[in-house]
């Protein structure tokens, strides 16, 4: 059997666009894949963080990707920090990278752009740990969103350059993008993506949310004056992913059909039919949430996550970490 790894950042509250463009992969994938579904707790303080909150955005995380449909006894599912094997391969693989390829990096670029200060040394080499993350586990593919794509295509480089240097460590893995729900982008202003840092709360709509407040969030979506249901990004990009939300809640239903189904009626109807989808999928996953929290499904999934995790990753850092002479005993 293949196998398959992502991780999400608990820097916040997950979203739709998370469960859309992630998680509800992860649950197809876990029938067809050997599947590691990590919690990115180290990649989550490259930017500072309230330790009870990250405490707390730790538990949530892990309650959700069960909520959502995840089944540890099909999937592999620990924190990142349970497995050390991550942060020491993660200084190798960053020894292994070269500055310009860091320096490419679209994050980091961006927050310079942006004129932010304060920028950590690990947010500037996170795409090295990410590498990581990926090759210690032989992972066939990797599903991310497009605007992730950069840094599996770096596991790629920095898996053939050790191949290259050392013999056969790595597999060199594969990304994998939905072409449907791949990037949720932000209610309130689609030329950005979905995101929990967003500064206008009313675009994004979070896992846990009221579902009143996640119904009046889809009312209130930004729209134009077109007046048809079209799947059109460039001249109609709210519309189009009032659609994206809407096909991928439905089965992923062809925007050819939405377009049919709506056809001569107004945005307040598709909005409706989008806020009922959206608000169906929410109280369901918030009721297996709360049926989690007062288990102990949480601890009993990270205890055995963590030791299948351990024996895979720990037998790779090993093997690495003889081929490039960094240990004179056997252990």
């Amino acid at each position: 059997m293949k196998r398959m790894l992502s991780g999400i950042k608990p820097t916040g509250q997950l979203h739709l666009g998370n469960y859309i463009g992630a998680l509800r992969h992860f649950v197809e994938n876990q029938e067809d894949y050997e599947m590691f579904a990590f919690i990115a707790n180290l990649h989550c303080i490259t930017v500072m963080q309230d330790p009870e909150e990250l405490r707390n955005n730790l538990r949530d995380c892990v309650a959700l990707y069960l909520a959502c449909g995840l089944d540890p006894k099909k999937a592999t599912i620990f924190l990142q920090t349970d497995v050390k094997a991550h942060a020491q391969l993660g200084f190798i693989a960053c020894c292994h990278t070269y500055l310009g390829e860091l320096n490419r990096m679209t994050q980091f670029k961006d927050k310079q752009a942006k004129g932010e200060t304060n920028l950590s040394g690990g947010l500037y080499t996170y795409p090295s740990l990410m590498a990581a993350d990926i090759l210690l586990y032989d992972a066939d593919y990797v599903p991310v969103g497009e605007d992730q794509k950069q840094h599996v295509e770096l596991t790629r480089d920095l898996a053939e350059r050790f191949n290259h240097r050392y013999g056969e460590l790595f597999k060199v893995p594969e990304p994998l993008v939905s072409k449907v729900g791949a990037r949720i982008m932000s209610l309130s202003d689609p030329s950005k993506k979905m995101s929990k840092s967003d500064d206008n709360d009313k675009g994004c709509i979070y896992l846990l949310d009221d579902l009143k407040v996640a119904r009046k969030k889809v009312m209130s979506a930004v729209t134009d004056s077109l007046a048809q249901v079209k799947y059109d990004p460039q001249n109609q990009p709210g519309i189009s992913n009032l659609m994206q939300i809407y096909s991928s809640l439905d089965n992923n239903r062809s925007f050819e059909e939405i377009e049919k189904e709506f056809e001569g009626k107004g945005y307040g109807d598709f909005k409706r039919a989008v806020a009922d989808k959206v608000c169906a999928t929410l109280e369901e996953i918030q009721n297996r949430y709360h049926t989690i929290l007062e288990s102990n499904l949480i601890e009993e999934t990270l205890k055995d996550g963590a030791h299948k995790a351990n024996a895979i990753a720990d037998a790779k850092l090993k093997q690495v970490q003889q081929a490039i002479g960094m240990e004179i005993i056997q252990k």
